[in-house]
């Protein structure tokens, strides 16, 4: 909500080059092999506004188990999915609104979306498709109408002026924040002078996290799900766990890392910490796998910034590292979390302006699938989808067709509002080779077929003579024990072609990624990279 762990790989994809005398590599002849990991690319669903599998106008879970075939068909290379391997299911539990991050009963689905049936054959049909599924854990508060907040309500509604809870009578008063004291991000009780901690809304009562019974109810609720079959956890707000402690935050954080992993070794864990590079880098001294890198994110994110010009491309490669630095710091295993957008961010779709801002789009998905870790997609950025202003905006239907009322279009959020897509539906722009659609399932095959990017170290790379990193990113991808083949990145940011005299140490070209027609090539000993281009680099 708003306000690296190195695994064994299972199977090794080995890349096609051809060398600097040859032309350019068709991405579509490199085989994928999607490896057993942790490092893969993520797929956000707002549950609701995907797709209907009832008519009923609301997302559901039998609408996801029936598109997951888009998401990935378990093909490979010779399918004609989006080749997504993990999904996050944004919260699917009871809630009375249409985010369910109010959550009422932490062990069910809300009947809008189904039965914990439903849901377990959505696992199901995922683990078949070697999709990994993670749950949207709210632990920072619960909502209003959960029996637990009702049962510390009535209790101290119960109280005679003066006398104190017992929290041996009513130990649910212990499990929220409840103070005699107004202060900010508190809201009263009704009809007694008590008031409770709640961060986001009135509707929503911080839990006491540091009361050991609460952590108890949420081991039992993580085993719940883990056993359902779930892969791990989406945290969401951990900065608010408790408000202004970054300590007590990590504390936390290791409390849940450690029992969230006794329970299920290899479960895979992500925060969100909606806070600077410097706080959420601090809580990967808790052990959790991974933190949103929210630098690189949104309309003034590191990615927006360079591709409007207000920011050199070398900084791309610089940020990288820089973040790494902090991130090994606190955790030598730590997996980063790139994302470009969520349910909480404007789509990409508005950034840009201009003659060139389809290339720019399709350009800024490509750099955050180029950034190492778990990558993570919001539903509909592939089609290039608009939204933005209120957060029902953001959370607009899935474009399946341009018909509102075609099988399986969702009616979106009460109060969003009316708006046109730009550049079209997935039954659109499917047949379009040069739709950014097309060109997200490009990008997404590359990160695939070069397993070190998601994988590798970052460094500079100085080797050309005549590069301009104001327009220019230059930067090299390794393992420290070489078992992937190293890459050098070469993106383009800019609206002309380059030219490029390459080192001796990348002699050969391992694929490419282009916005338009015009391809990368190599001529004459030089690289030749059209606007907005990117090209791979082998050894």
């Amino acid at each position: 909500m708003k306000f690296n762990k190195i695994l064994k790989p299972l199977a090794v994809s080995l890349p096609l080059t051809l060398s600097l005398t040859g032309c350019n590599a068709p991405l579509s002849k490199r085989p994928v092999k999607l490896i057993e990991d942790s490092y893969r690319v993520a797929y956000e669903i707002f549950v609701s506004s995907f797709y209907d599998s009832n008519g009923d106008g609301i997302g559901d879970l039998e609408g996801i188990r029936k598109k997951l075939d888009y998401i990935n068909d378990g093909k490979a290379e010779k399918g004609s999915s989006l080749l997504a391997n993990e999904i996050w299911l944004t919260p699917v539990s009871p809630s009375l609104s249409y985010h369910k991050y109010d959550v009422m009963d932490y062990k069910n689905i809300d009947k809008d979306f189904g039965t914990l049936e439903d849901f377990k054959a959505l696992v199901e049909d995922c683990h078949k498709r070697n999709i990994k599924v993670l749950f949207d854990l709210v632990m920072n508060h619960s909502s209003s109408d959960h029996p637990w907040f009702l049962e510390a309500v009535k209790y101290l509604k119960g109280l005679k002026k003066g006398e104190k809870p017992d929290f041996n009578a009513c130990p649910y008063v212990n499990y929220y924040n409840f103070t005699k004291e107004q202060q900010d991000g508190y809201a009263p009780v009704e009809g007694t002078d008590w008031y409770y901690e709640a961060r986001f809304s009135p509707r929503m009562p911080d839990f006491n996290l540091e009361n050991e019974a609460v952590r108890n109810e949420f081991k039992d609720i993580f085993k719940f799900w883990l056993d359902i079959g779930v892969d791990g956890f989406r945290l969401d707000a951990v900065t608010y766990y408790v408000t202004g402690s970054i300590t007590k935050n990590t504390e936390i954080l290791a409390w849940l890392n450690k029992t969230v992993k006794e329970i299920k070794p290899d479960a895979y864990i992500v925060g969100e910490a909606w806070s600077t590079e410097s706080e959420y880098g601090a809580y990967y001294a808790s052990g959790v796998d991974s933190f949103f890198d929210f630098e690189f994110s949104g309309s003034d994110g590191v990615i927006a910034n360079i591709l409007k010009g207000m920011k050199p491309a070398g900084n791309f490669a610089e940020r990288m590292i820089k973040a790494d630095e902090l991130f090994s710091g606190n955790n030598p295993n730590y997996i980063n979390a790139p994302f470009y957008t969520n349910h909480d961010i404007p789509r990409s779709a508005g950034y840009y302006s201009g003659d060139h801002r389809v290339d720019q789009i399709k350009l800024a998905g490509a750099m955050n699938l180029l950034m190492t870790g778990n990558a993570f997609i919001y539903y509909g950025e592939e089609l290039g989808m608009k939204g933005s202003g209120r957060d029902e905006n953001k959370r607009a239907p899935m474009q399946w067709a341009k018909d509102g009322s075609a099988t399986g279009m969702c009616k979106g959020p009460k109060d969003m509002e009316e708006f046109e897509m730009m550049y079209g539906t997935l039954e659109e722009q499917a047949e379009d080779n040069n739709s950014i659609y097309n060109y997200y399932k490009d990008a997404i095959k590359l990160r695939h077929s070069f397993p070190v990017i998601a994988r590798g170290k970052t460094k500079l790379y100085d080797g050309f003579e005549n590069l301009d990193s104001d327009t220019v990113s230059a930067f090299t991808r390794n393992m420290a024990d070489d078992s992937y083949e190293s890459v050098l990145v070469v993106i383009n940011t800019s609206e002309n072609s380059i030219s490029l005299k390459p080192g001796k140490d990348y002699t050969k070209l391992g694929s490419s990624l282009v916005t338009g027609e015009e391809e990368v090539t190599i001529k004459d000993g030089m690289l030749n990279i059209p606007s907005f281009g990117i090209a791979i680099l082998t050894h």
